[in-house]
């Protein structure tokens, strides 16, 4: 049964222990006899509730990591063999077997399927541990309308004979990760030890001026989460506020100055009329172009009804838009993200009061809200401050429309620099 071989002749063993250095055998030695001795097993086996406690984990989640470490013999002890198996295939395994592995994982009812209660409980975990992160943000409560959009954008395609539901396959399992790449990196560092850092677990810090009420601001922790989770590690510090409409008003040229001297990425998002919310992430300053430009690195998002990351496929580069006091129809002004002009991925027009989104190829995203023209409600610019001292250049000075005067024949026009409000 399980592990009754020996160590020396343990196949799964010893194909798994090729895959770590001796000093890394070494160090899984001395924490399984730490955690060994916390279970009060002379050193034999670790108890469920001293590695529940150790990887931070609980719940429903935390039960099936166990079984599955421990090869589902139900015995409730942890030896040495089944942390050096599993810890070689979660984290040392080619690709496929780290995503196997996960997959079984989200099978927490342990009835050999996927369903939505699965995903539900998984989720309800995962989003209480970054709830329960230390912090300054106000709590916000239960999670079902975050953890609806994440279930919206699963699929489950695959019909089980017994199985009252519709169950996720292997491959869309694979296509929900895509779209979740927070969850993905979540899931991927669960036998880290919880005070480690692990990816997928961390949240922005999220700065915002004092005369702004917390319940105003869209951007909830779990947002930032689910954003963040397609961002590297060092733009995972801090956020800050640098515009909202409820209080700077849905003017463009507000918008404009507000992050004028912000030489980092942002995080755009919109809640429009209909309740929808989503947006983009640009990886380069919002300034005057009479095309598009920007790099890889930006992404659209949906964040409600549907929770969902769309990188850039590589079609185009048509990625990133700001066009200011252009007089030309076949350049509109306002911000935007990805498609083609007029017909946008995401675009705000100048007057911040109506905009569009289409289904792009840049991005393979759909339309982001109901209906192809949007009215937004609230409109929100988040800069991404990168860690460390070299995080931002310094910052230039004068607003975005200052530094446009070499366009004469536009700014100097009566009334033109304001035009866009």
């Amino acid at each position: 049964m399980g592990n009754s071989q020996s160590p020396a002749t343990n196949p799964c063993y010893v194909s798994a222990a090729r895959s770590f250095t001796h000093a890394e055998l070494d160090d899984l030695k001395s924490l399984f006899v730490s955690l060994a001795a916390q279970s009060q097993s002379d050193g034999r086996y670790v108890s469920p509730s001293v590695f529940q406690a150790f990887f931070g984990l609980h719940g429903p989640l935390g039960n099936r990591l166990f079984d599955l470490v421990t090869q589902n013999r139900k015995d409730q002890k942890l030896t040495f063999e089944d942390l050096v198996i599993a810890k070689g295939t979660y984290e040392k395994g080619s690709k496929d077997d780290i995503e196997e592995f996960i997959y079984r994982l989200l099978d927490v009812n342990s009835d050999g399927v996927v369903g939505r209660s699965d995903l539900e409980a998984v989720l309800a975990v995962m989003l209480d541990d970054i709830s329960s992160q230390t912090n300054s943000e106000p709590a916000y409560g239960p999670h079902e309308d975050i953890i609806e959009s994440f279930l919206n954008s699963a699929t489950f395609s695959k019909t089980d004979e017994g199985c009252a539901e519709s169950c996720m396959s292997f491959e869309d399992f694979r296509s929900w990760c895509s779209l979740l790449p927070s969850v993905r990196k979540s899931l991927g560092s669960l036998l880290m030890p919880s005070d480690s850092g692990r990816s997928g677990h961390q949240v922005p810090h999220l700065l915002h001026p004092e005369n702004i009420d917390s319940s105003m601001i869209i951007v909830k922790r779990e947002y930032a989460w689910l954003i963040g989770g397609a961002l590297p590690q060092q733009e995972l510090e801090e956020w800050n506020l640098l515009y909202h409409s409820a209080v700077h008003g849905l003017s463009f040229n507000t918008f404009l100055g507000n992050i004028s001297n912000d030489e980092g990425p942002t995080v755009l998002i919109i809640k429009d009329k209909e309740g929808y919310i989503y947006g983009g992430y640009s990886s380069q300053p919002w300034e005057r172009h009479s095309d598009f430009y920007g790099d890889m690195k930006s992404f659209l998002f949906q964040i409600f009804p549907k929770a969902s990351i769309f990188k850039p496929t590589g079609a185009n580069n048509n990625i990133q838009w700001c066009a200011v006091n252009f007089s030309s129809d076949s350049i509109p002004n306002g911000i935007g993200f990805g498609g083609r002009v007029n017909h946008f991925g995401l675009f705000l027009s100048a007057s911040f009061d109506e905009g569009q989104t289409f289904p792009c190829t840049t991005f393979g995203s759909p339309c982001l809200s109901k209906i192809n023209q949007i009215h937004p409600e609230v409109i929100e610019c988040w800069s991404v401050i990168p860690k460390g001292p070299q995080g931002r250049q310094e910052a230039r000075k004068g607003t975005i429309l200052e530094r446009f005067k070499e366009d004469r024949h536009m700014l100097n026009m009566v009334g033109l620099a304001n035009s866009s409000e």
